[in-house]
């Protein structure tokens, strides 16, 4: 998903982005965040909240600074009631606390709504392509608003 959203990304131009995975520990570039101005966060929904990993990240990783960046947040999850609502609420708590701008365009771009952030469900990731590109779009359209 984090790919579609890079797409997004993309279409506005002038931006560098850079796909990382706290998984593989190696693919993150502290000093690429620290550099950012916007930060979007994904998490796969596991017992109805954030990955375990995201969270031992934003409880323990103190490598860069997330204060005053713009954040986001996408989640996918097993099945419909799968808890990603509440993973994407428990990241953008997260954000909130290291002093991020929290954004996910809600009602304020217009149809489709995106009120916390996308969410794919296992079965049907390709068919949300388009709401995640759209969502790394107006995204990346809220940082070159404020920042630029």
């Amino acid at each position: 998903m984090a790919g579609y959203i890079q797409q997004g990304i993309e279409e506005v131009g002038c931006i560098e982005v850079k796909l990382m995975n706290l998984v593989q520990e190696d693919t993150v570039d502290y000093e690429f965040v620290e550099d950012s101005q916007a930060v979007i966060i994904g998490t796969p929904a596991y017992a109805a909240d954030l990955s375990w990993q995201l969270k031992k990240w934003f409880d323990t990783d103190w490598n860069c600074s997330l204060a005053g960046k713009l954040g986001a947040a996408f989640a996918t999850a097993n099945c419909l009631h799968g808890g990603a609502d509440r993973a994407i609420s428990s990241v953008l708590s997260h954000m909130l606390v290291k002093g991020m701008l929290v954004y996910s365009s809600g009602m304020g771009c217009g149809r489709p709504f995106i009120h916390l952030g996308p969410v794919a469900l296992r079965d049907d990731l390709e068919g949300k392509e388009d709401l995640f590109q759209l969502f790394g779009r107006r995204v990346a359209e809220k940082a070159v608003e404020l920042f630029h």
